[in-house]
């Protein structure tokens, strides 16, 4: 599963910056594209997956981005933050190959120049007074993220090989007129959305292709809806494009579709009925096992219109270890049954908001695998 790679993967960078090296790390060298001053950069020798980057390291740990922490500030919504990380990853991949490509944070965009970007880009706060001024001119644009791809040019050198941007825009854009007044909202058009990114990305890719150093470095920019900050489900990717290595023209935009369904919802009924039933029916045969069962929340990726994941959370409450492992072997029977291969599938079995099994069926994949707490 996507987030359960995103798991071990966040597990295994924090292990790997608390522990000595060791032999299963190469020591390479990176080159500063900024000041030409080349430093001493440890990649692990073993991946987890095919799927994941490999990470640049120092013998601190990561290093951390310039702009670190500032997501968190202007995003409102967690999932938002999460997906927009992990999904500019996914669709970095389709430009900068993992198998040959290492991943590194933001290390050129500075805390300072995102956030002056976002104030120059976004309609002036000390303009706008009045609820209409608000209204008629929305700040869309939250944030803009930096993300790094190098590759090994010579044995044993790294550089600087890609940059991938995500420009985080409002779906809603919430506001008041003074301060401790009423908070109102603003929805925010597709189109309004679509058109205040483009303008951002030019900018953005103007700002980087006036940084020394990185002139002929292709770019990979991506345009993000966020969702409102309530949300069940995260916002998506709506369009992406490529520059290459020294065009400052702006980028040919291709559309993304891609959509994160809540279950059980009117939404999933409406857009993926046959889904929304199957899902209805698995509830239904898991109820059986409890009598005080209130139900699960489920989350379905869909990629053009096809769902690719599906995650379920089953809250429940157990009296003993014995009821842990016999609730999971009876879903565990219904996951094998009533779910096909063509996606993955991961169930997390919780009580008292604490995690007492998980069950994830990978795509392609006829058995599960089960893990209890």
């Amino acid at each position: 599963m996507r987030k359960l790679h995103a798991l071990w993967m966040s597990t295994l960078l924090v292990l790997t910056a608390c522990i000595p090296v060791y032999d299963n790390d190469e020591e390479i060298v990176q080159e500063n594209t900024e000041d030409n001053k080349n430093e001493t950069a440890i990649v692990p020798r073993h991946n987890i997956s095919e799927e994941h980057y490999k990470t640049i390291l120092t013998e601190d740990g990561p290093k951390q981005a310039k702009a670190r922490g500032t997501i968190t500030r202007q995003l409102n919504n967690r999932l938002d933050i999460d997906e927009m990380e992990t999904g500019l990853q996914r669709h970095s991949k389709e430009y900068f190959e993992p198998g040959s490509h290492f991943y590194q944070a933001g290390q050129y965009l500075e805390r300072d120049t995102v956030l002056g970007l976002i104030d120059g880009l976004n309609p002036d706060r000390d303009k706008l007074e009045s609820e209409d001024d608000h209204r008629e001119n929305p700040r869309v644009l939250s944030h803009i993220l930096e993300q790094n791809y190098l590759k090994e040019e010579e044995e044993g050198v790294v550089k600087l090989a890609g940059i991938s941007i995500g420009l985080a825009l409002k779906s809603t854009y919430s506001f008041q007129t003074e301060i401790g007044g009423p908070t109102y909202d603003e929805d925010i058009s597709a189109q309004e959305i679509i058109e205040m990114g483009q303008r951002a990305a030019d900018q953005v890719i103007e700002e980087i292709r006036n940084t020394e150093g990185l002139e002929n470095v292709p770019i990979m920019i991506a345009l993000y809806r966020e969702e409102d900050s309530g949300s069940a489900v995260p916002g998506n990717f709506i369009k992406k494009a490529y520059v290459k290595g020294g065009s400052t023209n702006s980028p040919d935009w291709k559309d993304v579709n891609e959509d994160f369904i809540l279950f059980p919802s009117g939404e999933a009924e409406e857009k993926h009925y046959q889904d929304s039933q199957l899902l209805g029916e698995f509830r239904n045969e898991v109820s059986k096992y409890f009598p005080n069962f209130v139900g699960f929340v489920g989350e379905g990726f869909y990629v053009n219109d096809t769902l690719e994941e599906v995650s379920i959370e089953i809250p429940i409450q157990f009296q003993s270890k014995n009821e842990v492992v016999g609730f999971t072997q009876y879903v565990y029977g219904f996951v094998m049954e009533m779910f096909n291969e063509d996606y993955e599938i991961e169930v997390k079995i919780n009580s008292n908001s604490q995690p007492e099994s998980v069950i994830v069926k990978e795509r392609g994949k006829e058995e599960p695998y089960v893990h209890i707490y």
